[in-house]
């Protein structure tokens, strides 16, 4: 969870975002699926609640400026921004997902479409299921968000008589770590879920397309040096055979 800690298997942070950053820019380039999601997310995902991820493509507001938040209090998004600050923080590789304006995605898919389960089949029964059964309760994406988010705070106040976003950049590390190691039971969602799904919206709007709210120009993009979303190169060809093809990248809003 530190900015220079390496996960058991000794990936670092910046090999870390080259690879999720890359095949889920890369993912979000070859659709026009608007949510900007990955492979590798819902991987991720999958690891640690066992559960598969559906994306539904839902966009209420479209550009990154519209930094007022729509679905969370302010309590809410002190933690939201807490926790991004703890996932990915900024460093010697680049900004972090605050910076990046994450926290504004995250809120717009929770006010959106997808946050209210639109096309998700909410009904029962609600047992355990495996990953291949996908989402298997009967919350919509953004009740279950809500819900975490105030089991997460009920414990940090029983246990550090604070709230998430007082915390010491340590202490949220180390709630963040207990969360995804499901050392803390939450009460009302299944801790898995709740931190799997706050980790694949903390990536996805992270190297998302910056209209959808975060990646804020393109930052993301630049670090791992993406392109982004321009879908002809065919002038770039013979100009960079067999070299580096270094761009500005270029976003949805830049190429319509």
């Amino acid at each position: 969870m530190s900015t220079k800690d390496k996960g058991q298997g000794g990936v670092g942070r910046r090999d870390f975002l080259k690879l999720f950053g890359a095949a889920g820019a890369a993912g979000a380039a070859a659709s026009t699926l608007p949510l900007g999601g990955s492979a590798s997310a819902d991987e991720m995902v999958v690891a640690a609640t066992g559960k598969t991820h559906h994306h539904v493509t839902d966009v209420t507001k479209t550009r990154a400026e519209d930094s007022g938040y729509e679905f969370f209090n302010i309590d809410e998004s002190a933690f939201i921004e807490a926790a991004l600050d703890t996932l990915i923080p900024s460093d010697s590789t680049g900004p972090g997902a605050k910076e990046l304006g994450v926290a504004i995605y995250i809120d717009r898919q929770m006010a959106g479409g997808y946050g209210k389960g639109d096309r998700l089949y909410l009904e029962g029964p609600y047992g355990e299921g495996t990953s291949e059964q996908g989402y298997q309760l009967p919350m919509t994406p953004s009740e279950l968000i809500r819900a975490g988010i105030a089991d997460v705070e009920a414990y940090v106040q029983e246990n550090h008589k604070s709230t998430f976003d007082s915390l010491s950049a340590k202490d949220r590390a180390a709630v963040m770590t207990d969360l995804e190691s499901k050392k803390v039971d939450l009460p009302t969602v299944p801790t898995a879920t709740f931190f799997g799904l706050l980790l694949q919206l903390t990536i996805e709007g992270y190297f998302a397309d910056p209209m959808y709210g975060g990646n804020k120009d393109g930052a993301a993009w630049k670090m791992i040096g993406f392109p982004g979303a321009d879908a002809m190169y065919m002038d770039k060809i013979e100009p960079f055979r067999n070299k580096p093809y270094q761009a500005e990248p270029k976003g949805i809003q830049d190429i319509i």
